[in-house]
């Protein structure tokens, strides 16, 4: 694969980047809602037309039930629509400079498993913490002897560029979401 576009609407950060050779060309940080713009803008931004595009790499949770499904309808239209191949890779891989933790909400964070714990049963003390659930639940996590960069940090925000390493392309009908968790929805009986 050439070039790539990359992107992740699983956190409360979505983010999307161009990968070409293995560089990244571009990358934008945005809402869920918006990724096909910021694709847009990365692509001209970077000279290329969608069909330079080689493949597509999506974050495919664990995360917000609603990113997930976002992000993989986009990916299986775009790669579809473009005739390339696809590939769903864990959003935990989209963090770098620590145990990467994301705010599952409801008193309960994501990590590295993929497993979903309410932020004192997870076995953090020596640890450097990565991510919106780090920051979140900090001074328990502190108490707990885990180190948490500041809030300000780049290191708690992910970088969709970083899952193009994790990328194993194949059909866009085949990308899965990673749940971890049941949708909190339940058919009517």
């Amino acid at each position: 694969m050439r070039t790539i576009f990359a992107f992740d609407t699983a956190t409360s950060i979505a983010t999307c980047a161009i990968v070409r050779d293995g560089d990244t060309v571009g990358e934008a940080r945005t809402q869920a809602r918006l990724v096909l713009a910021a694709a847009d803008e990365l692509v001209r931004g970077a000279g290329l037309r969608p069909g330079d595009l080689d493949g597509i790499v999506v974050g495919a949770g664990p995360g917000s039930f609603t990113g997930i499904r976002i992000g993989l309808a986009t990916a299986r239209g775009l790669a579809l629509g473009l005739g390339v191949p696809a590939a769903g890779v864990s959003t935990l891989r989209a963090f770098a400079g620590g145990r990467p933790v994301i705010d599952a909400r409801r008193g309960e964070v994501f990590s590295d498993g993929p497993v979903v714990a309410r932020p004192e049963e997870l076995a953090v003390d020596g640890q450097r913490l990565v991510g919106d659930g780090a920051v979140r639940y900090r001074v328990v996590f502190e108490a707990a002897g885990a180190d948490v960069p500041p809030d300000d940090d780049p290191v708690h925000v992910p970088s969709a560029a970083l899952l193009v390493e994790f990328a194993e392309f194949g059909p866009a009908d085949g990308l899965e979401p990673v749940y971890v968790r049941p949708p909190d929805a339940k058919p009517a009986a």
